[in-house]
């Protein structure tokens, strides 16, 4: 079976000056072609940008009465919204879309500090092969933070997916050192897509497989997505091959986000 997924931090659907995206980001979010889509910075409300933009006036052409997640996944996909940080004019946080049923999800909070709302959003998929778990993780902007949320992030698999069941775990790590990488593979036994594109099963890809695993594993440059320098945004999997993955650029790309979006395609391993 081959899933194709995407991550996207979508930098809540509105530029730098408040100026709605929404709809060029839902086609964008249709041209990934997706099966599983892993999005950052969802905004299920936000009532300021909604009175300017979504009145009787615009004919609520720019910015949809919908949350933002079900706006995005229409008819193909099912959706669910993690709420992370809450304010006064509405709130944001992680979402997925799936193609394919999800049996169960929840949110967790993994906040630390009152300046930074954070939390893992864990979803249960089932595929017509097999029982898929997605956590879809934006990560704090400082290090210590980042290094306890990635245990709990550890922790939370090993309690939901604890027989080595197949994972997606995908989103912002803000982890522009590269510092957490190694701690995720060695203890939850993942890889990220673009250490292991290619992988195969021959006695010489398994040496190169190797061979790069001894040494600090290169994600892709996703930000800012004008000119990507930072590698910030990551695809780790258990369970699967990875065929392809790439980081999108061009100009349509930076004018929608600060970020860029990857997408992987993936075959599950029997």
């Amino acid at each position: 079976m081959k899933i194709r997924v995407a991550t996207y931090n979508i930098h809540k659907g509105v530029s730098y000056r408040s100026h709605p995206r929404v709809h060029a980001l839902r086609n964008a979010i249709e041209a990934f072609h997706a099966d599983l889509i892993f999005l950052q910075e969802v905004q299920g409300q936000h009532d300021r940008i909604e009175a300017l933009y979504g009145d009787e006036q615009h004919g609520h052409r720019n910015w949809p009465k919908k949350a933002q997640h079900e706006f995005f996944a229409g008819e193909s996909h099912q959706s669910v919204y993690g709420l992370n940080a809450q304010y006064d004019h509405g709130h944001h946080g992680n979402a997925l879309l799936s193609k394919y049923p999800i049996e169960k999800w929840s949110n967790t909070d993994i906040s630390d500090h009152a300046y930074e709302a954070r939390g893992i959003l864990h979803s249960i998929v089932q595929t017509p092969d097999t029982t898929v778990h997605c956590y879809v993780i934006h990560l704090g902007l400082f290090e210590r933070s980042r290094v306890r949320q990635v245990e709990a992030l550890i922790e939370a698999v090993r309690h939901s997916a604890p027989n080595g069941e197949p994972v997606i775990i995908a989103g912002d790590f803000n982890d522009w050192r590269n510092t957490l990488s190694a701690k995720l593979r060695k203890a939850l036994g993942v890889v990220e897509v673009f250490d292991d594109v290619g992988s195969g099963s021959s006695l010489g890809d398994l040496v190169r497989t190797l061979a790069r695993r001894e040494t600090a594993i290169r994600p892709a440059r996703t930000f800012p997505a004008a000119l990507p320098f930072f590698r910030l945004d990551r695809i780790y999997v258990r369970g699967f091959r990875v065929e392809s993955a790439e980081v999108l650029h061009g100009s349509m790309w930076a004018r929608l986000s600060d970020h860029a979006p990857i997408v992987a395609n993936l075959k599950l391993v029997s």
